[in-house]
């Protein structure tokens, strides 16, 4: 599978749209629609799912990878990357403020359930270290990850940041403005380890 990822898709090519698509803002439309076409298929906004999300990205990557590649080719990777993080950001965030909406009580009880829904399905890929746990913070640390060792396996740990990494910002903005999350690195860009540092506001 992961071969699969790694060679090029040149459907763009063979569309037709080559020449075409020659000049910038024609070409960056008809890539930017394609991208979100296929996103769309491989990007789920409903709540409740039950398949691992290890599972659930890698096959999202399948769909991605090829296709942010030849993006890049046909239009460059600094616009071709940009494209893609705008799209992802919004439909990350999007899936993951629709999973707070669902639940009820206090902001920071929305909170806990959104993770109370997603722990199950991260499982023990996460390898996780806790340093405070109290009614003020909650710190880990994160010593280990599995999604960061598939995107760095595929060479795009870009693409897993966006698609993995920067949803505890989403979640956390469901338990806004009571939770509030501090971070500084992660493994998915290179540090040994992922330093999370929650802080909660009363009253």
């Amino acid at each position: 599978m992961y071969d699969r990822l790694r060679r090029p898709n040149t459907r763009l090519k063979q569309t037709g749209f080559g020449p075409q698509l020659s000049r910038g803002p024609v070409r960056q439309k008809f890539c930017q629609n394609l991208f979100n076409l296929k996103l769309e298929k491989c990007m789920s906004t409903k709540v409740g799912n039950s398949i691992p999300l290890l599972d659930e990205v890698k096959l999202q990557a399948q769909v991605l990878v090829p296709l942010l590649r030849t993006l890049r080719q046909e239009m460059g990777k600094d616009t071709a990357d940009a494209l893609v993080a705008q799209a992802l950001r919004d439909w990350v965030r999007t899936v993951y403020l629709r999973i707070g909406e669902q639940k009820s009580g206090t902001p920071r009880e929305k909170w806990e359930g959104v993770w109370d829904e997603l722990r199950p399905r991260i499982g023990d890929v996460v390898e996780r270290e806790l340093l405070r746990n109290d009614d003020d913070a909650r710190d880990y640390n994160v010593n280990r990850c599995s999604f960061a060792e598939f995107f760095k396996a595929l060479g795009e740990p870009e693409l897993g940041a966006l698609l993995v990494c920067d949803f505890d910002y989403y979640v956390a903005e469901v338990g806004a403005p009571v939770v509030e999350l501090t971070r500084t690195q992660t493994i998915m860009k290179g540090a040994a380890y992922c330093d999370f540092r929650y802080r909660f506001k009363r009253g």
